[in-house]
């Protein structure tokens, strides 16, 4: 990680995960990212490893919902009502 920050503000990971800083902070607060407050503000920070360690974890639950979830053809329409999916 030569050259990578070790620790990611709320906006680094927000962009990182292409969300919204509200929903970083959600995650955190909910304790589902792992994060630390720092400084008499008490700003959030977010290991980098906390955040891939979370994106893998986002990858295996959205593989066990696919596995006990088949996709079903109806499911392409409902995705794209215009019958292109």
């Amino acid at each position: 990680m030569a050259g990578t920050p070790r620790f990611l503000t709320l906006a680094d990971v927000a962009t990182v995960l292409n969300t919204s800083q509200a929903q970083v902070y959600a995650l955190v607060r909910r304790g589902d990212l792992p994060a630390i407050k720092i400084g008499g503000r008490g700003q959030w920070r977010v290991e980098g490893d906390q955040l891939e360690a979370y994106i893998e974890r986002m990858y295996a639950e959205a593989r066990d919902f696919v596995e006990k979830h088949p996709f079903a053809e109806n499911e392409a329409e409902l995705a794209d009502p215009s019958g292109r999916a």
